[in-house]
């Protein structure tokens, strides 16, 4: 069996994407009523990239969010949609925050799957005559 470095932790996607989430929760906090997200929402767009590549779904899912536009894609329900969602800056944020969460859900399933697929036991015969 090969021993793994215990000083090394691996970095899983869904951590940037918690990362994100986190950011954005700082962001909501201090921007003014009308914020802009230019810069944040960039960074968000490339890791979806880097994760998913740029012809994903989630990718749009996101754009659209950006524009509060989010619930047609997604199809966040109703309970969902806060009252101050008549505030497109605030919506925007709900919807990001939404869609953030939702992609981490799906990514930690994703690599919980990966992780025990890399776990497994290997069934093949050694080399030699058979």
């Amino acid at each position: 069996m090969v021993e793994v470095n215990s000083m090394y932790q691996t970095r899983m996607r869904h951590d940037d994407i918690k990362a994100q989430i986190d950011k954005l929760e700082g962001l909501a906090h201090v921007t003014a009523v009308h914020p802009t997200f230019d810069a944040f929402d960039e960074e968000t767009e490339a890791i979806l990239i880097r994760i998913f590549g740029r012809s994903h779904p989630y990718l749009e899912s996101y754009k659209y969010a950006t524009l509060g536009e989010a619930e047609a894609i997604v199809n966040l329900p109703e309970s969902a949609q806060e009252p101050l969602t008549r505030d497109m800056p605030k919506k925007g944020l709900q919807q990001r925050r939404q869609v953030l969460q939702s992609i981490r859900t799906d990514l930690q399933g994703l690599e919980a799957q990966e992780a025990e697929a890399l776990t497994g036991e290997d069934h093949e015969d050694p080399p030699g005559p058979s």
